[in-house]
């Protein structure tokens, strides 16, 4: 179902009902807006809610424009695979260094340490306590690069993402959350350099 927003910027609003509680608005790559409605929702409701939230729609429709304005560039600057081959050179000289100093100080030890090159993800550990780490990792801030060899190791303590497992990522990186936002805000970013 379309309706149609008469706000000042003529925006196209796709609606989409479903057996949901709660109204969701959610700006997409192409700039236009979806709205995620329970079924009893009316139209009228709808665009009350739309006019209320204009200000935030247009807030994330520039956000959105700025990020799209970096993909293009990205795309002119696509990674190479000589440049690859220097991110894993590097990545095998800096990481393998990190992660004993890490395993130290978090009080674990791992198996071997691979480096790859990946689009989707930054780095694992296995049940075997082998280390798997995203070679992109070096166009990041060191912090950042910290940050992700210290979750996996902490994944030698809690094979999980519970409450405990954060626990111990924050005693070695107290505003280890500052640097998990770098990755969902710029990680994504990155690994589009990638062919």
């Amino acid at each position: 179902m379309n309706i149609s927003s008469d706000n000042r910027y003529n925006i196209p609003v796709t609606v989409i009902r479903s057996n949901r509680k709660t109204l969701a608005i959610c700006i997409k790559e192409d700039l236009s807006v979806t709205v995620r409605a329970p079924r009893r929702a009316s139209k009228t409701e709808i665009e009350r809610i739309l006019k209320e939230k204009d200000q935030w729609i247009q807030k994330h429709i520039s956000l959105m424009k700025g990020k799209n304005s970096r993909l293009d560039e990205i795309k002119e600057n696509l990674l190479t695979d000589a440049e690859l081959k220097e991110l894993k050179a590097k990545a095998n000289r800096i990481i393998p260094e990190r992660a004993a100093a890490f395993s130290k100080i978090i009080g674990v030890d791992y198996g071997r340490i691979s480096i790859r090159s990946q689009k989707t993800i930054w780095g694992s550990c296995s049940s075997k306590g082998n280390l798997n780490f995203n070679c992109l990792l070096m166009l990041a801030p060191p912090e950042v690069i910290d940050y992700v060899v210290v979750h996996e190791l902490c994944h030698r303590k809690e094979m999980n993402h519970s409450k405990a497992f954060w626990h111990e990522v924050e005693k070695v990186i107290p505003n280890y959350k500052i640097y998990l936002r770098w990755l969902k805000d710029e990680g994504g970013l990155i690994m589009r350099r990638l062919n």
